[in-house]
Formats: structure tokens, C-alpha cells, sequence
């Protein structure tokens, strides 16, 4: 993707903005992605990332039935919807979303007993593309960040393989390192191929990478005994 403009913007510091929250402005100001993206009518520059981890791993061929965890505020599900219109779309979120046209916005704790009935009642099928681009709030310490991050996809892991079809694939948001021992062995378990990828539209200096876990072998594996 081409940058946009040769100038760069420049934010000042308001009074009651922090340093940190004015480089984070100026940085959306100026990131390419950002512009094509409201321009292209994507609600997020993240609906970038799915688009070139579809085109490189084909997740979204042939998809019939996706659900989306942590799906606001939208731009994966919109992504979704386009390239495979035929496809139910379930996206589950604590955050209230915006309606999406075709896609089955449920605000809940996806872990909840509730949200396997709303998802039954919304797909009618086990799905067999699970995504999430979930990660923790963080407080400011590394490892408590990836500590808790990392929880959250080891969930939405679980949440895949009690969920999925046979053949159906998994992806998440990890960061530096990778996914965790114990996670990857699940996933090593589950999945025929399990990888790990950073999109072009992945911020240079972030560390976030992307785990993709394709051909679900059908059962679950057993859960760690703790």
C-alpha cells in the first residue's frame, strides 16, 4: 500500500492531552492505512489486516457460517460480509456496535452460557471460521499486558475448538513472542496447520502478530488439568 501525501501532520499538545495520547493522534493522523480506510467506508484499519491474511492463507473461501469475537467496532465483520456475502456473520462484543448490514451483533460475554444459545439461534450451524482481534486493556506493564492478552486468546481458543466444524480455522491477535507454550499445544492438537503471521498493515513498531489455525481436526482436546 502507497502512502499518502508527502507532508506529515503535526500535533500540538493540548492541555489536558497527554504526550503519549497526542503521538498516538498524530500517528492515526498520518498512518496511510487509516486514510484509506475512511475512505474506503472500513470502520477500522484493521479491516486491512484481514484482507492480506485472507489473501494469503484463503480463510475466508468458502466460509458459510463466521463468528467474530470482539467485534467492535466492526471493520473484520464488514470485511467479512464482503467477500463472502453468503456467509452468516455473528459478531459478539461487552462494547455496544453500530448495526452492520448482514452481520448479527450480540452484546455479551462470548464466554457466557447465553452466548452459545444466541450463537446457535443466529448461524443454525457450527461455525467454520472463528476470528479475534481481541486484546486486553492495558495497564502499563509489559508483562502483565501480555499475561492478560494472552488469557483472552487461550479463551477465544477454547471458544474455537468447542465451537468449529471439522476443517473450519481459528485466528487471533498475540504479541511479541508468539503464542504461548501451553496455547500452541492446544492449537497443535486441534488444527492440522498452526502459523503465525504480521500483515503489512501491522504497525511497524508494534508488536502484535497474528496465529492462524486451519483444518480443525472435529474434537476438542482435553483441557489442561491445572
Amino acid at each position: 500500500m502507497r502512502g499518502a501525501g508527502a507532508g506529515k501532520v503535526r500535533v500540538k499538545t493540548a492541555k489536558n492531552r497527554t504526550a503519549q495520547s497526542t503521538r498516538w493522534l498524530q500517528r492515526q493522523l498520518n498512518d496511510p492505512y487509516v486514510k484509506q480506510a475512511k475512505a474506503q467506508g472500513w470502520r477500522s484499519r484493521a479491516a486491512f489486516k484481514l484482507m492480506e491474511l485472507d489473501e494469503k492463507f484463503g480463510l475466508l473461501k468458502g466460509a458459510r457460517a463466521v463468528v467474530d469475537l470482539g467485534v467492535a467496532p466492526g471493520g473484520w465483520a464488514q470485511v467479512v460480509r464482503k467477500r463472502v456475502p453468503q456467509a452468516k456473520v455473528v459478531g459478539i462484543d461487552l462494547l455496544p456496535v453500530d448495526p452492520i448490514e448482514g452481520v448479527v451483533l450480540l452484546q455479551m460475554d462470548f464466554l457466557s452460557e447465553a452466548a452459545d444459545a444466541a450463537l446457535n439461534d443466529a448461524l443454525g450451524d457450527a461455525p467454520d471460521l472463528v476470528l479475534s482481534d481481541m486484546a486486553a486493556n492495558t495497564v502499563g506493564h509489559a508483562q502483565t499486558d501480555h499475561l492478560r492478552t494472552m488469557g483472552l486468546v487461550e479463551a477465544a481458543a477454547w471458544f474455537a475448538v468447542e465451537h468449529l466444524k471439522p476443517g473450519g480455522a481459528f485466528v487471533a491477535k498475540v504479541f511479541a513472542g508468539g503464542t504461548d507454550k501451553d496455547l500452541l499445544i492446544l492449537l497443535k492438537q486441534n488444527f492440522r496447520t498452526v502459523k503465525h503471521a504480521k500483515p503489512p498493515a501491522s504497525r511497524k513498531g508494534s508488536s502484535e502478530w497474528y496465529v492462524i489455525a486451519q483444518g480443525f481436526k472435529g474434537q476438542a482436546a482435553p483441557a489442561p488439568e491445572a
